[in-house]
């Protein structure tokens, strides 16, 4: 470590750190131009080393494992680089899974890259294989079908797994989860027009399942078991429109729905409720959250809370391990989006290849396809104090919402048109200082034509 004498600049979208004199023409994260980034203080940094040929193993191959690798071999092209995927599939895009369930994106556009393309860019690919042991006396990783495999830096992208609450008969038949393309392929045979869908989870994977199944004829009922839909990215007005909206696909939506037990002999038949209402289903999805997969790193003795912990450099304890994605944990926060992973992917990768690259971390932000009502949740959605400030309107027939803390942008939720996405992403980041255009009677649109002219 040594004192840093160049200047320090974030970008306002991803959260990268540069170093250097100027500002980088662009952002090697997410492309932002260098109006996007702002000088920060920050009084050290690692220095750059030359990884040379060592080998990097990445255990996962979604957007995370996927963009790692892309990293390493760009900054390291004589590094050795073996790619693992637990998946049979060659490595794909996972957050189009809702797309191909409602039949607007084919399979076939569904990998990230062609089989030759792992080739061309001399990349390890092996499929159809697990990660079972990590022996780190040896810098090992030891697959399931008994081989292990030293490193010199392992990057672990290992994801998240459905979270199935204990319901008696989710081992039924036709009940399933939304995480793998194999799931889509299994829903999609036995979703037949007029069939009862029943989506357990009113998040925003529910939504995107419902809607998706929705366009497939299907009969399909959301449970949502808080007062209303989606407690974690929307406010109660932004619930309101958007369950409207859903209303219009023929959505039915039950809130304050808990799921005490599904039904059937063999084969799922409905889903019964606690208040006592039995809702028919010959399909259940469930889909009410995921958790890390976090086993393998916790065995080995890296400290696991809701994911692996992560420095800014999103190495573990183990400074020779990284960990990205889902099963990471950075600054307190499990990301579980696909934004982040594909960003903590970039940097762990020019880490691993010697190139030191820090994760300022970002707001957390979710967006909403499918359903035909786009949505962008990103920061703090709901005031916990009297400091906080929220101004919103339904312009567009959606609704836009602006929170603001003590002058500050500090969260927004857009529903219907996302022209606005890109400034308020910047805005929240920034934390933009509004405080000198406020006044009592500041509107949503007095903002929006701000934040464009920034």
């Amino acid at each position: 470590m040594q004192k840093n004498t160049e200047k320090t600049y974030r970008c306002s979208i991803c959260g990268y750190l540069h170093y250097g004199d100027t500002t980088p023409d662009t952002c090697p994260i997410c492309d932002a131009t260098a109006a996007d980034f702002k000088e920060i203080e920050v009084t050290i940094r690692p220095e750059r080393r030359d990884a040379g040929k060592e080998r990097v193993v990445i255990i996962g191959a979604g957007v995370a494992g996927v963009s790692a690798a892309e990293a390493v071999r760009k900054h390291a092209p004589e590094s050795e680089i073996i790619l693992l995927s637990k998946e049979s599939e060659i490595p794909y895009l996972r957050i189009n899974l809702t797309r191909m369930l409602a039949g607007d994106f084919p399979e076939k556009n569904m990998p990230l890259h062609s089989a030759a393309w792992y080739e061309e860019q001399n990349i390890e690919l092996m499929r159809g294989v697990s990660a079972t042991r990590l022996i780190l006396t040896k810098k090992a990783v030891e697959l399931d079908n008994g081989r292990q495999i030293q490193f010199d830096k392992l990057i672990v992208a290992t994801g998240s797994h459905p979270f199935v609450p204990p319901i008696p008969g989710a081992d039924l038949d036709h009940v399933y989860t939304v995480r793998t393309l194999e799931d889509v392929r299994q829903i999609l045979a036995v979703v037949t027009p007029d069939a009862n869908v029943v989506c357990i989870g009113g998040g925003i994977l529910g939504l995107e399942t419902a809607g998706a199944l929705a366009k497939q004829q299907a009969n399909v009922t959301v449970l949502e078991s808080f007062d209303y839909l989606m407690p974690l990215q929307l406010n109660q007005e932004g619930s309101r429109v958007m369950e409207k909206h859903l209303g219009t696909l023929e959505v039915d939506v039950v809130a304050h729905a808990v799921a005490d037990c599904i039904v059937g002999d063999g084969h799922v038949t409905g889903v019964h409720l606690k208040r006592g209402q039995l809702i028919p289903a010959d399909v259940v999805v469930i889909t009410t959250g995921d958790r890390a997969n976090s086993e393998l790193l916790e065995k080995a003795g890296l400290t696991v809370k809701k994911g692996v912990l992560v420095d800014n450099f999103l190495r573990t304890a183990n400074p020779d391990i990284y960990a990205i994605g889902d099963v990471a944990e950075h600054d307190g926060v499990r990301y579980g989006a696909w934004a982040p992973a594909l960003y903590m992917g970039k940097i762990a990768g020019m880490n691993a290849a010697g190139v030191p690259t820090e994760f300022g971390g970002i707001p957390r932000s979710h967006m909403l396809k499918v359903v035909g009502k786009p949505m962008l949740s990103i920061g703090t959605i709901t005031a916990t104090d009297g400091s906080y400030r929220m101004i919103e309107d339904h312009a567009d027939y959606g609704y836009r919402m602006f929170m603001l803390r003590d002058g500050r942008f500090v969260g927004c939720l857009l529903i219907g048109k996302l022209k606005l996405l890109k400034p308020v992403r910047k805005a929240v980041q920034a934390r933009q200082d509004l405080t000198e255009m406020l006044s009592t009677d500041t509107t949503v649109e007095d903002i929006a034509q701000h934040l464009l002219g920034l």
